[in-house]
């Protein structure tokens, strides 16, 4: 079995395609192919269900993919090892974010790491499926480290640390009807659309959590992955929001609201696996987050 061959298999799994694996490794389709079946044969089992729609896992090629990344890591590690006594970091570093949320710079991070570490490779995959699937990605090893938003029991395998907690206030358009009052409740907005983020993303829990806590039933009429483009929903009437007190300050026609008895915080976290051992090259990144924080 060879580090190579486990290369192609984790690219394979991940993409669940020849064809992309191919061209994220920059080989021909034909060298994956041949990879994955030399692979099969020695270890005398089909890794992938392979049919001309899709590539599945078998459960073969499920239990070999947390040890076939925990080997790479490993290899990883002996090539950190020497490439530190070297004063020469390589590798490669996962990182995931959220599209929109100002809470680290991160160009000038990934600027800063790349000056000083020009050999680290970044590859950077902006959440389509908000915290909650930048969590799963750092669970199974598609990411290693990830800025997201997570609920107040962290999952377990996740290592968090808080970088910055913002606040959510209740955004109107100025010629909404509530603009005229200074506070309401949580149970005054029962009758009106909510623009809001899908499910998944973490300032959506936390607004669904004191709605259900307050016994009070919303609607959601919009849902979009973008703080900025919620608040011009707003500001054109379309409904009503709970956003980050920074998007409210850059959307002009915006009121805000004090709502009775009721403080939304929202928290952003430094995610990592606490299951697996950083490599030199990740930890050479988690070393330059701090400059790069911004005060929201």
């Amino acid at each position: 079995m060879e580090l190579r061959q486990l290369e192609h298999f984790i690219a394979v799994a991940e993409e669940l395609s020849f064809t992309r694996a191919a061209r994220r490794l920059h080989v021909v389709q034909s060298g994956v192919s041949a990879a994955i079946r030399s692979l099969e044969r020695e270890l005398g089992c089909a890794l992938f269900e392979r049919t001309s729609q899709q590539v599945r896992l078998t459960g073969a090629g499920a239990a070999l993919l947390p040890e076939a990344r925990a080997t790479l890591n490993a290899a990883q590690a002996a090539q950190d090892a020497v490439g530190a006594a070297q004063d020469t970091l390589r590798g490669t570093v996962n990182v995931g974010a959220m599209a929109s949320v100002e809470v680290v710079d991160l160009p000038a991070l990934l600027g800063q790491l790349h000056a000083r570490h020009p050999a680290i490779d970044v590859r950077l995959r902006l959440a389509t499926a908000g915290s909650a699937g930048l969590a799963q990605a750092l669970l199974s090893g598609d990411l290693d480290v990830a800025f997201l938003s997570l609920p107040e029991r962290k999952p377990a395998g996740i290592d968090a640390r808080e970088l910055a907690t913002v606040p959510l206030v209740l955004a109107v358009s100025a010629a909404h009807p509530l603009a005229q009052r200074g506070e309401v409740a949580l149970a005054d907005l029962a009758g009106e659309p909510f623009v809001d983020f899908p499910p998944g993303y973490g300032n959506r829990e936390v607004v669904d959590r004191a709605f259900a806590a307050a016994g009070v039933v919303r609607r959601v009429a919009l849902e979009v992955p973008d703080i900025d483009m919620g608040a011009a929903l707003v500001r054109h009437g379309l409904g009503i929001a709970f956003l980050p007190a920074f998007a409210v300050a850059r959307t002009p026609g915006l009121h805000v609201l004090d709502v009775h008895d009721t403080l939304l915080r929202w928290s952003m976290h430094l995610g990592t696996s606490s299951t697996r051992r950083p490599t030199s090259a990740l930890k050479a990144l988690l070393d330059l987050v701090d400059l790069h924080v911004i005060a929201l």
